[in-house]
């Protein structure tokens, strides 16, 4: 079964909704620039929501570019790190095996480049100028075909109800990412729990 995570989470009634509709895991985005950025407030009443309602639900946080003793602090409050920005291969290695590179694709270089990071997993977005991810962009799918057979990938970027079972019939992920595909039209803060159980029902049925 393809694993379903639900990112950019902005407040609790979204992370129980996506507990509830079957996701696996949800993402907080820790990054001030993103418009799905939740404050430490905030993030701290999320995990607490999350702790109460399912102990052993995965919780990702994600981040980009911070020091490693910061990256060593949210390891101690999430189940894993998703890093964003441009950290290198070697800056991955001492946060293994509970932390992942997000890699931006555009041609067979980045999957190139892309296969030079350590650990068991990997995520693949779409290579955006002037945008580390979340931007609701498809990039084509074929170009990482291979590298999900030799990594545990997340498929990311552009994913909805409407295009989740050909992009797992192309790539055989081992997960799926969404954050603009279930979110309520015009609001990258909130999430539509209609679209999370279409989202999570075609991903069930695609797998």
């Amino acid at each position: 079964m393809t694993k379903i995570k639900i990112c950019g989470i902005t407040n609790p009634e979204d992370a129980l909704a996506s507990i509830e509709a079957g996701a696996d895991a949800i993402g907080l985005n820790l990054v001030p620039s993103s418009k799905r950025y939740v404050t430490p407030e905030e993030t701290r009443l999320i995990l607490r929501t999350v702790a109460a309602a399912a102990p052993k639900f995965l919780t990702v946080a994600v981040v980009a570019d911070l020091p490693l003793e910061e990256l060593f602090e949210l390891q101690h409050e999430f189940g894993c790190l998703q890093l964003h920005g441009h950290e290198s291969p070697q800056q991955l290695v001492p946060l293994l095996p509970h932390a992942y590179k997000a890699v931006r694709i555009a041609d067979a270089q980045d999957v190139a480049s892309a296969a030079n990071y350590p650990g068991e997993h990997l995520l693949a977005d779409a290579k955006v100028t002037g945008a580390l991810g979340g931007t609701g962009t498809v990039f084509d799918w074929n170009l990482v075909r291979e590298l999900a057979r030799a990594r545990k990938l997340t498929l990311a970027g552009g994913l909805d109800a409407t295009n989740v079972h050909e992009a797992i019939s192309t790539v055989k992920p081992y997960a799926v990412d969404v954050a603009s595909g279930v979110e309520l039209v015009g609001n990258p803060r909130r999430k539509d729990s209609a679209r999370i159980r279409d989202f999570v029902r075609e991903v069930k049925r695609a797998s």
